[in-house]
């Protein structure tokens, strides 16, 4: 009789230990759909929803570009900033450059500041979580579509927001990262004719 209670509360553990490894992997998903609802952490929102057309408020948007130190490649913005009327579709443009000797790949992420206005930026159009691979030396160009919501101005918490900072970030893609180790540690024969 202790064996089987014994069972049942091993499989029980077993089970709940399975269900929170399968929590972990859903977390990141997720917790990005939630962002990308609601704006929070200032997430802008991704959708193919149309701007309402340009009205009267004019907003700044500034163009920040970051690139992690593990990433060989140079990535900036081609314009500092750009002022729009909020409501209007604009198109941004960022460049990247692969200054290695070898094809990498990477992943961008971004955000907007103040946080408080991520629901109110809207983009229809990015590079961001897709995984890019510039070959040595090969120059890229990431196009980005956005508008701004008018209600920004509406809002008491975001009617004194005159600029907002998209800011992005290049990381190096994870499996290019585990590909580049896996090389390294394989020892100084890969890659060459052994006689």
């Amino acid at each position: 009789m202790a064996a089987r209670g014994n069972k049942f509360i091993g499989l029980g553990l077993a089970g709940i230990v399975v269900g929170m490894v399968g929590l972990s992997f859903a977390a990141v998903p997720l917790y990005r759909v939630f962002c990308e609802a609601t704006g929070y952490g200032g997430t802008p929102n991704i959708s193919a929803q149309r701007a309402p057309g340009a009205n009267e408020h004019n907003i700044t948007v500034a163009f920040i570009a970051n690139t992690n130190p593990n990433l060989p490649w140079e990535f900036q913005a081609d314009i500092p900033s750009v002022t729009l009327p909020t409501g209007q579709d604009q198109l941004a443009f960022y460049h990247g450059r692969n200054k290695s000797r070898t094809a990498i790949t990477g992943v961008a992420v971004y955000n907007v500041t103040p946080e408080k206005v991520g629901k109110y930026f809207h983009k229809t159009a990015c590079f961001c979580f897709d995984e890019q691979t510039l070959k040595p030396g090969q120059e890229m160009e990431f196009p980005l579509s956005f508008w701004v919501d008018p209600a920004i101005a509406s809002d008491p918490n975001t009617a004194d927001v005159t600029t907002i900072t998209l800011s992005y970030t290049f990381f190096r893609a994870a499996d290019d990262v585990a590909r580049t180790a896996a090389l390294e540690n394989a020892g100084p024969h890969v890659g060459k004719l052994i006689r």
